[in-house]
């Protein structure tokens, strides 16, 4: 059974920014598409959402995980997690680090076993953009890429990919779309 997650990041809900057109856009290619409201959402935290997506989520070898910024990170938990080789995964605006600047960042795991994320997922693409104001860049990108090869999009411009803090509405995501087909 084809299906899709789609995982929102820090302060987000299932309706914010592109991931209802997504949602929409996978349901009319016969995707199952689940869009769970993660569990602290403002202060997403690993022993908290990855349990919860790993009870609730189904994963098969027709399974894509969509992730944005804190979503995307919590992909590569799930990767290492889960013990079945799924079809996709598209981290937006990820990171795999803590920024230098930023307080601690309990979605992240100390470390990543890169080998074993790499095994449980046959594509892996990346979009970062080169100005994005919460540090989630294409340096982060290229760091996860580095480990886990897979595709690499660097986006000028486009900031967050959706923010509301910083007036990103991003509503339609028409290159996302395009890498689910392909």
């Amino acid at each position: 059974m084809k299906n899709a997650i789609i995982l929102h990041g820090t302060s987000s809900k299932p309706e914010s920014f592109w991931f209802p057109s997504i949602k929409k856009f996978l349901e009319s290619k016969g995707y199952e598409v689940w869009v769970p409201s993660l569990p602290n959402p403002d202060k997403p935290s690993l022993g908290i959402q990855l349990p919860f997506v790993l009870k609730n989520g189904k994963f098969n070898g027709e399974t894509i995980l969509i992730g944005h910024s804190a979503g995307a990170t919590l992909i590569l938990s799930i990767l290492e997690n889960i013990k079945v080789r799924v079809n996709k995964a598209i981290l937006v605006a990820g990171y795999a680090k803590s920024n230098p600047k930023n307080e601690p960042q309990p979605i992240l795991q100390k470390e990543y076993d890169w080998k074993k994320i790499k095994m449980n997922v046959k594509k892996i693409v990346f979009i970062n953009s080169d100005n994005d104001p919460w540090g989630c860049d294409d340096k982060h990108g290229r760091y996860m890429f580095n480990n886990l090869g897979g595709t690499l999009i660097i986006r000028h411009g486009e900031g967050h990919m959706g923010s509301d803090s910083f007036n990103q509405p991003y509503k339609e995501f028409p290159l996302l779309e395009r890498l689910l087909v392909n």
